[in-house]
Protein backbone atom coordinates (compact mmCIF):
# COMPACT_ATOMS: atom_id res chain seq x y z
CA UNK A 1 0.00 0.00 0.00
CA UNK A 2 1.55 3.32 -1.05
CA UNK A 3 1.62 6.08 1.39
CA UNK A 4 1.16 9.58 0.31
CA UNK A 5 2.71 12.28 1.37
CA UNK A 6 1.00 15.14 3.08
CA UNK A 7 1.20 18.51 1.71
CA UNK A 8 2.05 20.60 4.38
CA UNK A 9 1.24 24.02 3.55
CA UNK A 10 2.71 26.92 5.57
CA UNK A 11 0.73 29.62 6.79
CA UNK A 12 0.12 33.20 5.04
CA UNK A 13 2.26 35.57 6.19
CA UNK A 14 0.43 38.35 7.78
CA UNK A 15 2.08 41.55 7.50
CA UNK A 16 2.49 43.15 10.70
CA UNK A 17 0.92 46.88 10.92
CA UNK A 18 3.31 49.49 10.19
CA UNK A 19 4.09 52.01 12.87
CA UNK A 20 4.97 55.22 12.32
CA UNK A 21 8.48 56.07 12.91
CA UNK A 22 9.43 58.33 14.97
CA UNK A 23 12.18 60.30 14.65
CA UNK A 24 15.28 60.18 16.49
CA UNK A 25 16.64 63.08 18.24
CA UNK A 26 19.18 63.49 15.65
CA UNK A 27 16.90 64.00 13.14
CA UNK A 28 15.35 66.90 14.70
CA UNK A 29 18.46 68.11 15.82
CA UNK A 30 19.27 68.26 12.07
CA UNK A 31 16.01 69.94 10.82
CA UNK A 32 16.08 72.88 13.40
CA UNK A 33 19.93 73.22 12.29
CA UNK A 34 18.89 73.57 8.25
CA UNK A 35 15.50 75.43 9.52
CA UNK A 36 18.48 78.19 11.28
CA UNK A 37 19.80 78.17 8.48
CA UNK A 38 17.30 79.18 6.25
CA UNK A 39 16.37 81.25 8.73
CA UNK A 40 20.16 83.07 8.11
CA UNK A 41 19.58 83.02 4.90
CA UNK A 42 16.31 84.83 4.82
CA UNK A 43 17.34 88.28 4.38
CA UNK A 44 19.54 88.14 1.91
CA UNK A 45 17.64 85.71 -0.36
CA UNK A 46 14.86 88.57 0.52
CA UNK A 47 16.95 91.10 -0.81
CA UNK A 48 18.44 89.64 -3.44
CA UNK A 49 14.77 88.82 -4.42
CA UNK A 50 13.53 92.53 -4.66
CA UNK A 51 16.48 94.19 -5.97
CA UNK A 52 17.42 91.59 -8.29
CA UNK A 53 15.17 88.95 -8.96
CA UNK A 54 12.24 91.62 -9.04
CA UNK A 55 14.43 94.53 -10.84
CA UNK A 56 15.23 92.30 -13.57
CA UNK A 57 11.79 91.51 -14.15
CA UNK A 58 10.46 95.16 -13.75
CA UNK A 59 13.53 96.25 -16.60
CA UNK A 60 11.89 93.37 -18.94
CA UNK A 61 8.44 94.67 -18.52
CA UNK A 62 9.90 98.62 -19.16
CA UNK A 63 11.79 97.09 -22.29
CA UNK A 64 8.46 96.56 -23.60
CA UNK A 65 7.12 100.54 -23.26
CA UNK A 66 8.38 104.02 -23.97
CA UNK A 67 9.09 104.68 -20.79
CA UNK A 68 10.64 108.49 -20.24
CA UNK A 69 11.09 109.21 -16.83
CA UNK A 70 9.68 112.85 -17.93
CA UNK A 71 6.84 111.79 -19.45
CA UNK A 72 3.48 111.01 -17.57
CA UNK A 73 2.40 108.84 -20.55
CA UNK A 74 4.22 105.57 -21.06
CA UNK A 75 3.03 103.47 -23.50
CA UNK A 76 3.52 100.39 -24.85
CA UNK A 77 5.42 99.89 -27.80
CA UNK A 78 5.91 95.99 -27.98
CA UNK A 79 9.03 95.21 -29.90
CA UNK A 80 9.46 98.39 -31.13
CA UNK A 81 12.79 99.03 -28.69
CA UNK A 82 14.44 95.99 -29.49
CA UNK A 83 13.80 96.40 -33.25
CA UNK A 84 15.46 99.87 -32.59
CA UNK A 85 18.98 98.15 -31.45
CA UNK A 86 19.28 96.45 -34.98
CA UNK A 87 19.63 100.38 -36.34
CA UNK A 88 21.39 102.33 -33.54
CA UNK A 89 24.89 103.15 -34.82
CA UNK A 90 25.97 104.17 -31.60
CA UNK A 91 24.95 101.24 -29.80
CA UNK A 92 26.96 99.27 -32.66
CA UNK A 93 29.73 101.60 -31.76
CA UNK A 94 29.52 100.38 -28.05
CA UNK A 95 29.71 96.97 -28.80
CA UNK A 96 32.79 97.27 -31.32
CA UNK A 97 34.51 99.06 -28.28
CA UNK A 98 33.38 96.63 -26.03
CA UNK A 99 34.74 93.53 -28.01
CA UNK A 100 37.91 95.81 -28.59
CA UNK A 101 38.15 96.40 -24.69
CA UNK A 102 37.41 92.54 -24.34
CA UNK A 103 39.96 90.75 -26.96
CA UNK A 104 42.50 92.89 -25.65
CA UNK A 105 42.44 92.99 -21.97
CA UNK A 106 41.80 89.38 -21.33
CA UNK A 107 44.34 87.35 -23.20
CA UNK A 108 46.81 90.06 -21.57
CA UNK A 109 45.58 89.84 -18.00
CA UNK A 110 45.40 86.05 -18.16
CA UNK A 111 48.79 85.46 -19.72
CA UNK A 112 50.65 87.64 -17.62
CA UNK A 113 49.13 86.25 -14.90
CA UNK A 114 50.19 82.89 -16.09
CA UNK A 115 53.42 83.73 -16.66
CA UNK A 116 53.92 85.28 -13.03
CA UNK A 117 52.41 82.14 -11.54
CA UNK A 118 54.75 80.23 -12.71
CA UNK A 119 57.64 82.33 -11.76
CA UNK A 120 55.86 82.39 -8.00
CA UNK A 121 55.10 78.75 -7.96
CA UNK A 122 58.78 77.88 -8.23
CA UNK A 123 61.29 77.90 -4.93
CA UNK A 124 62.28 81.64 -4.57
CA UNK A 125 62.69 83.41 -2.36
CA UNK A 126 60.40 85.92 -0.30
CA UNK A 127 57.65 84.32 -2.66
CA UNK A 128 54.83 84.92 -0.34
CA UNK A 129 55.54 89.23 -0.40
CA UNK A 130 55.65 88.79 -3.70
CA UNK A 131 52.18 87.21 -4.16
CA UNK A 132 51.07 89.45 -1.65
CA UNK A 133 52.13 92.58 -3.86
CA UNK A 134 50.99 91.36 -7.05
CA UNK A 135 47.63 90.68 -5.66
CA UNK A 136 47.23 93.96 -3.83
CA UNK A 137 45.47 95.72 -6.92
CA UNK A 138 42.43 93.08 -6.86
CA UNK A 139 41.93 94.28 -3.64
CA UNK A 140 42.44 97.60 -4.66
CA UNK A 141 39.01 99.48 -4.66
CA UNK A 142 38.57 100.34 -8.47
CA UNK A 143 37.16 103.94 -7.99
CA UNK A 144 40.34 104.82 -6.23
CA UNK A 145 42.83 102.31 -8.91
CA UNK A 146 40.49 104.42 -11.54
CA UNK A 147 41.54 108.00 -10.03
CA UNK A 148 45.28 106.99 -9.42
CA UNK A 149 45.98 106.07 -13.17
CA UNK A 150 43.57 108.83 -14.36
CA UNK A 151 46.21 111.20 -12.37
CA UNK A 152 49.32 108.86 -14.13
CA UNK A 153 48.13 109.21 -17.25
CA UNK A 154 47.83 113.20 -16.96
CA UNK A 155 48.83 115.01 -20.16
CA UNK A 156 50.12 118.07 -17.90
CA UNK A 157 51.38 116.91 -14.45
CA UNK A 158 51.44 112.90 -15.14
CA UNK A 159 54.44 110.91 -14.03
CA UNK A 160 54.04 108.22 -17.05
CA UNK A 161 54.17 111.27 -19.27
CA UNK A 162 57.85 112.68 -16.97
CA UNK A 163 59.53 109.35 -16.75
CA UNK A 164 58.95 108.52 -21.35
CA UNK A 165 60.29 112.49 -21.24
CA UNK A 166 62.86 111.59 -18.62
CA UNK A 167 63.80 108.08 -20.62
CA UNK A 168 63.88 110.07 -24.27
CA UNK A 169 61.04 107.72 -25.63
CA UNK A 170 58.82 110.61 -26.11
CA UNK A 171 59.75 114.43 -26.76
CA UNK A 172 56.44 116.11 -25.43
CA UNK A 173 53.68 115.02 -23.34
CA UNK A 174 50.88 112.81 -24.56
CA UNK A 175 47.07 113.25 -24.15
CA UNK A 176 46.41 109.80 -23.27
CA UNK A 177 42.67 109.91 -22.43
CA UNK A 178 42.31 112.21 -24.66
CA UNK A 179 43.61 111.15 -27.61
CA UNK A 180 41.36 108.86 -29.78
CA UNK A 181 43.84 106.64 -30.20
CA UNK A 182 45.33 105.74 -27.12
CA UNK A 183 42.27 106.46 -24.91
CA UNK A 184 41.04 102.72 -24.93
CA UNK A 185 44.42 101.43 -24.65
CA UNK A 186 45.08 103.23 -21.37
CA UNK A 187 41.79 101.74 -19.74
CA UNK A 188 42.90 98.29 -20.62
CA UNK A 189 46.45 98.72 -19.09
CA UNK A 190 44.52 99.89 -15.86
CA UNK A 191 42.28 96.94 -16.58
CA UNK A 192 45.24 94.38 -17.14
CA UNK A 193 46.79 96.08 -14.10
CA UNK A 194 43.56 95.37 -11.47
CA UNK A 195 42.91 92.13 -12.58
CA UNK A 196 46.28 90.23 -13.69
CA UNK A 197 46.50 89.27 -9.71
CA UNK A 198 43.68 86.93 -9.75
CA UNK A 199 44.31 85.34 -12.49
CA UNK A 200 47.87 84.62 -11.29
CA UNK A 201 46.37 83.16 -8.02
CA UNK A 202 43.52 80.66 -9.85
CA UNK A 203 46.75 79.67 -11.94
CA UNK A 204 48.70 78.77 -8.53
CA UNK A 205 45.92 77.36 -7.35
CA UNK A 206 45.97 74.79 -10.68
CA UNK A 207 49.47 74.64 -10.72
CA UNK A 208 50.03 73.52 -7.13
CA UNK A 209 47.29 70.79 -7.92
CA UNK A 210 49.09 69.16 -10.54
CA UNK A 211 51.34 65.93 -9.39
CA UNK A 212 55.23 66.36 -9.35
CA UNK A 213 54.93 62.90 -10.45
CA UNK A 214 54.52 64.26 -14.14
CA UNK A 215 57.31 66.23 -13.96
CA UNK A 216 59.72 63.72 -12.34
CA UNK A 217 58.45 61.26 -15.34
CA UNK A 218 59.30 63.73 -18.37
CA UNK A 219 62.55 64.60 -16.44
CA UNK A 220 63.75 61.16 -16.57
CA UNK A 221 62.35 61.22 -19.93
CA UNK A 222 64.83 64.10 -20.91
CA UNK A 223 61.85 66.24 -21.12
CA UNK A 224 63.30 70.46 -21.17
CA UNK A 225 61.20 72.64 -19.53
CA UNK A 226 59.83 74.45 -22.53
CA UNK A 227 58.51 70.61 -23.08
CA UNK A 228 56.99 69.78 -19.82
CA UNK A 229 54.94 73.46 -19.86
CA UNK A 230 53.62 72.39 -23.79
CA UNK A 231 53.25 68.91 -22.16
CA UNK A 232 52.03 68.88 -18.95
CA UNK A 233 51.30 72.40 -17.59
CA UNK A 234 49.18 73.94 -19.90
CA UNK A 235 46.86 70.90 -21.02
CA UNK A 236 46.22 69.96 -17.14
CA UNK A 237 45.73 73.94 -16.92
CA UNK A 238 42.45 73.45 -19.23
CA UNK A 239 39.93 73.78 -16.78
CA UNK A 240 41.76 76.68 -15.18
CA UNK A 241 42.08 78.17 -18.17
CA UNK A 242 38.05 77.85 -19.15
CA UNK A 243 37.14 78.67 -15.77
CA UNK A 244 39.21 82.29 -16.15
CA UNK A 245 38.04 82.57 -19.22
CA UNK A 246 34.51 82.77 -18.83
CA UNK A 247 34.65 84.63 -16.06
CA UNK A 248 37.37 87.30 -17.25
CA UNK A 249 35.63 88.30 -20.34
CA UNK A 250 31.57 87.82 -18.86
CA UNK A 251 33.60 90.43 -16.52
CA UNK A 252 35.18 92.58 -19.72
CA UNK A 253 32.18 93.17 -21.38
CA UNK A 254 30.62 94.60 -18.44
CA UNK A 255 33.59 97.44 -18.11
CA UNK A 256 32.26 100.72 -16.85
CA UNK A 257 33.74 102.13 -13.77
CA UNK A 258 37.02 102.64 -15.58
CA UNK A 259 35.07 104.14 -18.10
CA UNK A 260 32.93 106.35 -16.23
CA UNK A 261 35.79 107.61 -13.96
CA UNK A 262 38.78 108.11 -16.63
CA UNK A 263 37.30 109.17 -19.81
CA UNK A 264 33.57 109.37 -19.78
CA UNK A 265 32.84 108.09 -23.27
CA UNK A 266 36.17 109.19 -24.31
CA UNK A 267 37.43 111.56 -27.55
CA UNK A 268 34.89 110.23 -30.76
CA UNK A 269 32.94 107.76 -28.30
CA UNK A 270 36.25 105.48 -28.56
CA UNK A 271 35.91 104.47 -25.12
CA UNK A 272 32.09 104.20 -24.78
CA UNK A 273 31.08 100.65 -24.08
CA UNK A 274 27.81 99.14 -23.79
CA UNK A 275 27.18 99.48 -20.09
CA UNK A 276 28.36 102.98 -20.40
CA UNK A 277 26.27 103.41 -23.12
CA UNK A 278 23.29 101.97 -21.41
CA UNK A 279 24.05 103.84 -18.42
CA UNK A 280 23.78 107.66 -20.44
CA UNK A 281 20.49 106.21 -22.07
CA UNK A 282 19.05 105.70 -18.93
CA UNK A 283 20.19 108.51 -16.41
CA UNK A 284 21.29 111.29 -19.35
CA UNK A 285 18.33 110.57 -21.76
CA UNK A 286 15.85 109.30 -19.23
CA UNK A 287 15.07 106.99 -21.63
CA UNK A 288 14.41 103.74 -19.12
CA UNK A 289 12.56 101.33 -21.72
CA UNK A 290 15.15 101.43 -24.70
CA UNK A 291 18.27 101.17 -21.96
CA UNK A 292 16.39 97.75 -20.82
CA UNK A 293 15.68 96.76 -24.33
CA UNK A 294 19.62 97.45 -24.82
CA UNK A 295 20.90 95.65 -21.23
CA UNK A 296 18.45 92.34 -22.46
CA UNK A 297 20.51 92.67 -25.85
CA UNK A 298 24.05 92.55 -23.92
CA UNK A 299 22.58 89.72 -21.50
CA UNK A 300 21.92 87.99 -24.96
CA UNK A 301 25.33 88.74 -26.08
CA UNK A 302 26.56 87.76 -22.78
CA UNK A 303 24.89 84.29 -22.61
CA UNK A 304 26.08 83.76 -26.51
CA UNK A 305 29.47 83.88 -25.57
CA UNK A 306 29.81 81.80 -22.62
CA UNK A 307 27.92 78.74 -24.61
CA UNK A 308 30.41 79.14 -27.70
CA UNK A 309 33.42 79.42 -25.23
CA UNK A 310 31.82 76.32 -23.15
CA UNK A 311 31.36 74.35 -26.74
CA UNK A 312 34.92 75.46 -27.89
CA UNK A 313 37.18 74.64 -24.75
CA UNK A 314 35.05 71.79 -23.71
CA UNK A 315 36.92 69.39 -25.75
CA UNK A 316 40.29 70.59 -24.49
CA UNK A 317 39.84 70.41 -21.10
CA UNK A 318 41.79 68.15 -19.25
CA UNK A 319 40.41 66.14 -15.95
Amino acid sequence: MAVGRATVESPPVVPSPRHPVTPSPSVWRQMRKQWSAYLFLAPTMALFAVFTVLAVVYAFYLSFHEWNILEPEKPYVGLDNYARLLGDGRFGGAILNTLYYTAVSVPLTMGIGLAIALLLNAQIRARGFFRTLFYLPVVTPLVIAAIIWKWLYAGDFGLLNYYLIQLRIIDEPLLWLSDPNLAMPAVIITSVWKSVGFSMVVYLAGLQSIPEDYYDAAKVDGASAQQRLKDITIPLLSSTTLFLAVISVLGALQVFTEIFIMTNGGPLRRTTTMVYHIYQTAFENFDMGYASAMAFGMFAMMFAFTLVQLRVMRGEVEY
